[in-house]
């Protein structure tokens, strides 16, 4: 699917052959968002835009790390978006190719960020305020903004996945906070780079006074190191999480084995009584015997537990 979207604020369905014609007249100040690009999106980029052939390999095979490239007349970005999906983050590669005549987005997948833009500028066609600069600003901001519906689920499940560590911990609960913890590395693999992108062009911009285009870069570039910021504090949250789950077992083990040894220490003096009194020498057979030693003999046993568990009773071991 091609949308074409002026700098005037039409937007429109195109196939590859207006896009043709529309470069062959020389007209500029568009937006082309290619959505599943097939191999007559790829020819248009290689003939008609005269892209390098890097760049399209690039777009043509996908798994790129965010970067930006500058060749003659354009600037080649690969940025990404993400989505959380159960806990799993699922990437989205984008790739963008900016010049001062014309702006070129192209992306395997629907995008809500891009789609949301589109669908403002055909609601209210002065958003673009006239300008292509301002229209790319529009998309790529929106595209990074997308990131920050995804870090707060991100955030909202390791909330969830403390509270579970504090009242059921399990070892399914440890896999999935160091699945977590992988995705959220993931995010910052991605981030660095992604801040890195947007540092540049906001130098360059500086460098080369383009217009307000330094303000538009800046404010994308403090939404990333925003971004990446959040992630770090994540990163932080998931860490203190497995130690919480830690110290919650080893609580919980050392409290059970509190449990057992005062079950023991009840039964101590309970086995060494009748270890000692149940020997078969005849002195004492012929000595104990009757039902007052039999009574004396429970009562002592009886009383060596109550006194026992009263004790353990007052230093809190049978207590929580």
């Amino acid at each position: 699917m091609r949308t074409l979207v002026t700098s005037g604020g039409r937007c429109s369905d195109v196939s590859t052959d207006d896009v043709r014609r529309i470069l062959e007249a020389g007209e500029g100040g568009f937006w082309l968002d290619i959505e599943g690009p097939d191999e007559a999106d790829y020819e248009l980029l290689l003939e008609a835009f005269r892209f390098h052939p890097l760049t399209v390999e690039d777009v043509r095979v996908q798994n790129q790390r965010p970067k930006l490239d500058e060749f003659s007349g354009y600037k080649f970005a690969v940025l990404f978006g993400a989505d959380l999906r159960g806990d799993e983050v699922a990437f989205r590669e984008h790739h963008l190719f900016l010049s001062h005549d014309w702006f070129v987005t192209v992306h395997s997948e629907a995008d809500a960020a891009v789609a949301d833009v589109r669908r403002r500028v055909r609601e209210d066609a002065s958003v673009t305020r006239g300008s292509l600069v301002f229209l790319q600003y529009l998309v790529i901001s929106a595209m990074v903004a997308g990131m920050f519906p995804t870090l707060d689920q991100l955030d909202d499940a390791i909330d969830r996945l403390e509270d579970t560590v504090l009242s059921r911990p399990t070892p399914a609960t440890l896999a999935r906070l160091t699945g977590v913890k992988h995705e959220v590395a993931e995010l910052r693999r991605v981030l660095g780079p992604q801040r890195d992108v947007f540092q540049r062009l906001l130098s360059h911009a500086l460098e080369h006074s383009e217009g307000d285009l330094p303000l538009y870069w800046r404010d994308v570039y403090e939404d990333l190191v925003r971004q990446y910021e959040e992630v770090d504090s994540l990163r932080d949250l998931i860490t203190g999480a497995m130690d919480v789950y830690l110290s919650t077992v080893s609580n919980r083990l050392n409290g059970t084995m509190m449990r057992l040894t005062v079950i023991a220490s009840v039964f101590l003096p309970l086995t060494f009584l009748t270890g000692f009194f149940g020997m078969n020498f005849s002195f004492m057979v012929a000595r104990i015997s009757g039902s007052e030693a039999f009574a004396i003999g429970v009562g002592v046993m009886v009383a060596s537990a109550v006194v026992q568990l009263l004790l353990f009773w007052r230093r809190g071991w049978l207590r929580g």
